[in-house]
């Protein structure tokens, strides 16, 4: 046995270093999947993969790293600054000119590439524009929102599934049979739903669990029931979690409490995240979407305040960051409630994909130059600021879409029900 791998974390040891021993995300890696098609090619674009935690990004990345025969440099977004992407970069175009073609570039993986910042992130573009790396970002966050637009563009997206079931299945199996520290002992999976159940989809937690599970029990014969798993982690509420999973369960329990108004529910969910380790700067973007999901219109500072107590967070640092974050959900909390503005954007886009591009009204359109003027660009456009009150009636939307509304306002609101009764009384509509 390697002594010197006895002490790394279970889903450390069980790390594939091919795809031969990588559970999940068949669509990718699979007979027909996109990656495997690309590794047999030997060419790999800029990717950006998308997923929760413990699916597999990290290893993945290292697993087309070895097959590609590149090398692989790593960046985490937590701890890294400009100054460190370009000192890397230098030292790819040092130590790796001339030595690799250019379906053969050396791979820069970045965990975490959504909390770069946008100079960060400025910073890989020319080196993804010329080829001097492929780039493989790995977030847990929509990149539409959290990568720039420009190096998006030159990135393929893959979205990373949670493992199913029978994959969960497949790896305890596999680690039970396989690793070295385990095989010492005489284990039997006899149930799986609580396993399968605190794991969610997550292959780090599930070997997590199962480390946890062994390791706190004493006798050398193992029999894997649900009331056992059960046991160990309520003993331990923590412990199966320790390889920095984002705990998505207890956040969303945050946000329903907020959601349902009880600031008492959400405090504890809050102090939950916040002894469990949970990143400070993850709780607060959380309580900013909260801020425009759930409060939005009903009460507008309170997005202001999640904002501040974000911008506040990284100023003062920890512990004492705990103090605006508890403020923000209790404000929160204590708020009216109205997603007017979630569904009123979810309907306008379904009506674009619906619709295709509908043509812009010529009087709504830019003439910049006198032969669009003379095309009608702009002709008959109703300056809004010359009539009185800062309002005039003409039409913005597309002819095609005439009458379309997409805010449905929660009048049940004070604050929502001001701005709707304005507007009824702008546009002379019945209420």
């Amino acid at each position: 046995m390697d002594t010197s791998n006895s002490t790394k974390p279970l889903a450390e040891r069980m790390r594939p270093s091919s795809l031969d021993g990588y559970f999940g995300q068949k669509h990718l890696v699979g007979p027909e999947g996109s990656l495997r098609r690309m590794l047999d090619q030997g060419r790999l674009p800029s990717i950006i993969f998308w997923g929760p935690p413990g699916v597999g990004k990290t290893t993945l990345s290292e697993i087309l790293a070895q097959s590609l025969g590149v090398p692989f440099y790593t960046l985490s977004a937590i701890n890294s600054g400009v100054k460190d992407v370009r000192e890397v970069l230098e030292q790819v175009r040092t130590e790796q000119s001339g030595l690799f073609g250019s379906s053969a570039r050396p791979i820069l993986f970045i965990d975490e590439i959504h909390r770069f910042s946008k100079n960060q992130q400025d910073s890989l573009l020319s080196a993804v524009e010329r080829g001097v790396i492929t780039l493989i970002g790995a977030t847990t966050e929509n990149p539409s929102f959290e990568v720039i637009r420009p190096l998006l563009s030159r990135c393929q997206v893959y979205t990373l599934q949670p493992l199913s079931d029978e994959d969960i299945i497949s790896l305890i199996e596999h680690a039970i049979r396989t690793d070295d520290m385990l095989k010492q002992r005489k284990i039997t999976l006899c149930e799986t739903e609580a396993l399968l159940r605190f794991s969610a989809g997550d292959a780090r937690r599930a070997l997590n669990i199962l480390e946890l599970v062994v390791l706190s029990t004493a006798s050398s014969t193992i029999d894997i029931t649900n009331e056992l798993v059960t046991s160990r982690v309520q003993d331990n509420p923590i412990a199966f979690d320790k390889g920095g999973e984002l705990h998505y369960d207890i956040a969303s329990a945050l946000i329903k409490s907020i959601r349902g108004s009880d600031p008492d529910a959400a405090l504890y969910w809050l102090a939950r995240l916040i002894e469990g380790g949970e990143d400070p700067s993850f709780i607060a973007r959380r309580l900013v979407i909260s801020a425009a999901e759930d409060v939005g219109l009903a009460n507008p500072n309170a997005l202001l305040l999640a904002n501040a107590c974000a911008e506040t967070l990284e100023r003062i640092g920890w512990p004492e960051g705990r103090i605006p974050l508890a403020e923000a959900t209790i404000y929160l909390a204590c708020s009216e409630k109205s997603n007017t503005a979630y569904r009123a954007i979810d309907a306008a886009l379904e009506c674009v994909r619906a619709t295709g591009n509908q043509s812009v009204p010529l009087h709504l359109r830019n003439a910049p130059t006198k032969l669009m003027g003379e095309m009608g660009y702009g002709a008959g456009y109703l300056y809004a600021h010359d009539y009185s009150g800062g309002f005039v009636r003409q039409q913005y939307l597309p002819d095609r879409l005439q009458g379309q509304r997409f805010w449905q306002p929660n009048e049940a609101s004070a604050a929502e029900a001001t701005l709707a009764q304005r507007q009824r009384k702008r546009w002379q509509e019945e209420p």
